[in-house]
């Protein structure tokens, strides 16, 4: 196939690595020039007489700005393959902009960070028409160990969103619950050997433990250098709020979640931390309290 590449920042630039030898790769990023993948000067250049444009963006206003360049410039029947993390509504304007066009669009958020965007294992969470789906199956088979088509366009995005509410919720209760044994007494060993084999097992616990040298190799060994930052789990809480909000949702522990890394990322020290760098918050509090 020939493909267009638009976003090649850290996850964009590996992924495109990974289809590159097996497709045709024209890239585009109005800042980052990674060595390796031909570029062009603009995203509608990326897109000409593309078989497949694939977008890893920042935001769903970048999104709305790029489809409405891109989707002139695509040959009629060619497909829009949107993996960046945005919200619902913006998945569904780009597939309804797609429409228009004549294109098909495929909204496809990832899990699995830089590190799976590296070593070709995301997960792939897709929405929008099943033939488009399964015409670009082969791409996710090269930058990724798994997709899963969720329903029509906008679910790949609730999937994801609904993924992360989780994660950022069990990563706040595996930090409270040990920052609360160090108070009692507890050994984060002993802790981490009960729960991980037991009722409290998450993938926060038993994968990604946040206390170092406990568990798994995971950030929380590398002094909290961020395999997935703080940041992006407040992108993503805010963004399963807004669409709690849209979709009249009950959803406080997502809420209480949300303000607890917007606090951890925009008044304390959590930007450009990993998420769980919330275990020495919490123990820092116990401490001060």
């Amino acid at each position: 196939m020939k493909i267009g590449f638009i976003g090649l920042g850290n996850m964009g630039t590996p992924m495109a690595r990974n289809l590159q030898g097996s497709h045709d790769i024209t890239g585009y990023d109005p800042s980052a020039k990674p060595d390796g993948i031909p570029l062009v000067a603009s995203a509608a250049l990326a897109a000409k007489d593309a078989d497949v444009v694939i977008t890893m963006l920042p935001n769903g206003e970048i999104l709305r700005s790029v489809s409405n360049e891109i989707h002139p410039a695509m040959p009629a029947g060619s497909i829009h393959l949107d993996c960046s993390t945005v919200d619902v509504d913006s998945a569904r304007y780009v597939a309804d902009q797609a429409s228009t066009h004549g294109l098909k669009a495929v909204d496809a958020p990832v899990s699995g960070g830089i590190g799976g965007a590296s070593n070709g294992t995301l997960t792939f969470m897709a929405g929008g028409a099943p033939d488009a789906f399964s015409a670009i199956q082969p791409l996710f088979d090269l930058m990724g160990q798994k997709a899963v088509h969720c329903g029509d366009a906008g679910s790949g995005q609730a999937a994801k969103i609904c993924n992360n509410m989780i994660l950022g919720v069990t990563m706040i209760a595996t930090c409270e619950a040990f920052a609360l044994a160090d108070k009692l007494g507890l050994d984060r060993q002993a802790m981490f050997d009960v729960v991980s084999t037991s009722s409290g097992s998450s993938w926060s616990m038993n994968t990604y433990c946040p206390a170092p040298g406990i568990g798994p190799n995971s950030p929380a060994d590398n002094n909290y250098t961020p395999g997935f930052a703080a940041e992006l789990m407040l992108k993503d809480l805010n963004l399963s709020q807004m669409a709690a909000a849209a979709a009249d949702a009950d959803t406080p522990m997502g809420q209480a979640a949300r303000d607890l890394y917007a606090d951890f990322v925009e008044n304390e020290d959590g930007h450009g931390k990993d998420f769980s760098a919330m275990l020495p918050r919490f123990v820092a509090r116990h401490h001060e309290n």
